[in-house]
């Protein structure tokens, strides 16, 4: 009892003092994934950065899609004189017709909305603010969960890719992928021929097993309806793979002419290239030396 009261009297003593806690020590419990070499064999397997541990939003995804693509949206408007730039009059009454402005040097009706050539009725102002506001709490959420999204393979099926079964996501390449450009030079060089680097590099995508996804991007490619095809983008091409590596300039040439496919650094990526359209779940390839990167490391 003696022992019990010196003791209550010792934290009356000193209320700020509180015994000390020892907090659990955070070990990366991201799971680990297969490493790929360039035949398509598993190599090793490393572990995944927390960042791939990130709970799934897909409204806080969608809605900093939407935010980012409103905000890069620039006003527009007609000129203030388009469709007025006429010498016009009006007949008045009196002779049988409508009572419309007309050009003074002829008969056609001019300026008036309901004309050919004449001002719109309700054009779009140039004054409108199309951006649109997210904290950056969100924002940042959203990516992580965009990055996260990417190891779940419902999430990526149900975005209509196309892989083999064993393939372990994220999917992760040796980094012997980051000196693909060099090893290819080498090689054709010293046969006397012009490197070919799409045909060797799409041969590695298919060991590892993408070939499915890469007839998928190919096979969905279409002529735009109407008056699209005559914009400068004629052919429309689905999203494919999304490269994620430390090399951007080199890994562009070797993956550069094949349908769909993009080549982001880590500290480039966006939510606009990991969700496109809003919709989580890109199929995503990772080099080794680029997951670590993305892990703070």
């Amino acid at each position: 009892m003696a022992d019990d009261k010196s003791k209550s009297e010792k934290a009356k003593q000193d209320p700020a003092k509180k015994p000390a806690v020892k907090k659990p020590e955070q070990k990366n419990a991201g799971g680990k994934v297969n490493v790929y070499s360039l035949d398509g064999n598993v190599s090793k397997q490393v572990e995944l950065p927390n960042i791939f541990l990130t709970q799934f939003r897909p409204d806080i995804i969608r809605k900093a899609v939407n935010a980012a693509r409103a905000n890069r949206r620039a006003p527009y408007g007609p000129s203030p004189t388009a469709g007025i730039r006429h010498a016009v009059r009006q007949w008045g009454k009196g002779r049988g017709s409508a009572r419309v402005q007309r050009l003074t040097q002829g008969a056609k009706a001019a300026e008036s909305p309901c004309n050919v050539g004449g001002r719109r009725a309700h054009p779009p102002r140039p004054w409108r603010d199309w951006s649109e506001k997210i904290n950056k709490k969100e924002r940042s959420l959203a990516l992580h969960s965009a990055v996260a999204a990417v190891s779940n393979r419902k999430i990526v099926s149900g975005r209509g890719h196309r892989l083999d079964e064993k393939v372990t996501l994220p999917l992760v390449l040796s980094n012997d992928f980051e000196s693909l450009y060099d090893s290819i030079k080498e090689n054709y060089e010293k046969k006397g021929e012009r490197p070919a680097y799409t045909k060797e590099t799409m041969k590695i995508l298919k060991a590892v097993g993408l070939e499915n996804e890469l007839d998928r991007a190919r096979n969905g490619m279409h002529v735009r309806a109407g008056r699209g095809k005559m914009r400068g983008r004629r052919v429309k091409s689905p999203k494919s793979i999304l490269f994620v590596v430390k090399d951007v300039e080199k890994t562009k040439v070797c993956v550069g002419n094949i349908h769909g496919i993009e080549v982001v650094e880590p500290k480039k990526l966006s939510l606009e290239l990991l969700a496109p359209g809003g919709d989580a779940g890109r199929l995503t390839v990772f080099t080794e030396d680029a997951l670590k990167e993305l892990g703070g490391e």
